[in-house]
C-alpha cells in the first residue's frame, strides 16, 4: 500500500515512464497503421475459458463454486469504456457465484472508470465482486480507483481478508496490493495470516508464499500472457520476467491461475486471446 500520498496535480516518475511506454507501444503503432491495428485489436473476441480445479483443501461445502476471474482491462486507448462494459456483460452471462478482478482496471488515467466498476459490481454474482489493485491502478492515484470501486459497490481488498458466505458455507478471501519483488509479495501474503481459502494478487509472484501457507487457490493477472505466445504453449511467451506467465500451475498442493487478461500493453496478440476465466472449484475429483 502506498505510504507517501501523491500531491494533487503532481504525477510520479512511474507515471511519466508509463506515458513514454504508452507513446512507444500504443500511440506509435496506432499512428503508423492509421489506427487499423488498434481497431482490429479492440474488435477481437474475448474467449470464455472454462477451468475446473480439484483441490482437497477447498471447502467441501463450496464444491462447485464458480468464480469469474477477470483482469487487466487497461481502460484507455486500447480498451474504450463501451468495450469494457460489453466484456463485463459477457462475464455476467456466465452466472458466476463470485467475481474476482485482479487489477489494472485503468491504464494511465483513473478518471472515467466508474461505469466499468459499476458494471463489475452489478453482475448479479451472489457473493459479490472483489477487486485488488494492479501497478497501473497506482500510476495516477489509486485512491481515486478505490473510491470509485467502493462507491460502485465492489469490495476492494488492500492487504486484508474478508469472510464471504454462500448458503451457510463460508469462504475466506485475502487480497494484496501490487508489489513488484518476490520478497515484497511474500511479506504482504504472510501478513494476511493462515486460513485463507482464496488469494487475489495482481502479481503471480505472490503464489510462492501462498503455496507455502497452504492457500488452495491464488488468482493473478499482470502478465497478459505475454500477448505473443507459441501456439499450444501458453507459458512460452514474452512475459520473460515471470516464472508463471499464463494458465494453471500447482505447487505444494496449491493452485495458481494466471489469466491473460482482457486488455493490452500494445495492440497485438498472437496465440494469446483476451479471456474471461470461469473457474469451477472442486474439493474432490468427480
Amino acid at each position: 500500500m502506498s505510504t507517501r500520498p501523491q500531491q494533487p496535480g503532481k504525477k510520479s516518475a512511474k507515471y511519466h515512464r508509463a506515458r513514454l511506454r504508452h507513446f512507444l507501444f500504443t500511440s506509435g503503432p496506432h499512428r503508423l497503421t492509421g489506427g487499423r491495428l488498434t481497431r482490429r485489436h479492440i474488435a477481437r473476441p474475448v474467449a470464455i475459458r472454462e477451468i475446473e480445479i480439484v483441490n482437497p483443501r477447498w471447502p467441501a461445502a463450496l464444491d462447485g463454486l464458480r468464480i469469474a476471474h477477470v483482469s487487466d482491462f487497461h481502460l484507455g486507448d486500447l480498451l474504450p469504456l463501451e468495450r469494457g462494459i460489453e466484456i463485463v456483460s459477457l462475464l455476467a452471462d456466465q452466472s458466476p457465484d463470485l467475481v474476482a478482478c485482479t487489477g489494472d482496471v485503468v491504464d494511465l488515467h483513473a478518471a472515467g472508470a466508474e461505469p466499468l466498476l459499476k458494471a463489475l459490481a452489478e453482475t448479479g454474482a451472489p457473493m459479490g465482486s472483489l477487486l485488488v489493485l494492479g501497478n497501473h491502478d497506482e500510476l495516477d492515484d489509486e485512491r481515486v480507483v478505490v473510491r470509485m470501486a467502493e462507491k460502485a459497490g465492489m469490495t476492494v481488498l488492500r492487504n486484508r481478508s474478508i469472510e464471504l458466505s454462500r448458503r451457510g458455507a463460508r469462504l475466506s478471501v485475502g487480497g494484496i496490493d501490487w508489489a513488484r519483488s518476490q520478497k515484497a509479495c511474500a511479506a504482504h501474503v504472510e501478513r494476511l495470516g493462515a486460513g485463507r481459502d482464496l488469494l487475489l494478487a495482481h502479481n503471480p509472484r505472490a503464489f510462492q508464499q501462498a503455496s507455502k501457507m497452504g492457500i488452495p487457490l491464488t488468482l493473478s493477472g499482470h502478465t497478459h500472457g505475454g500477448q505473443i505466445a507459441i501456439k499450444n504453449r501458453p507459458n512460452a511467451n514474452l512475459a520473460f520476467t515471470q516464472k508463471r506467465r499464463a494458465g494453471l500451475f500447482e505447487e505444494n498442493g496449491s493452485h495458481l491461475y494466471v489469466t491473460t487478461g482482457v486488455g493490452a500493453w500494445f495492440p497485438l496478440r498472437v496465440n494469446c486471446p483476451p479471456e474471461i476465466a470461469m473457474i469451477t472449484m472442486r474439493c474432490a475429483a468427480a
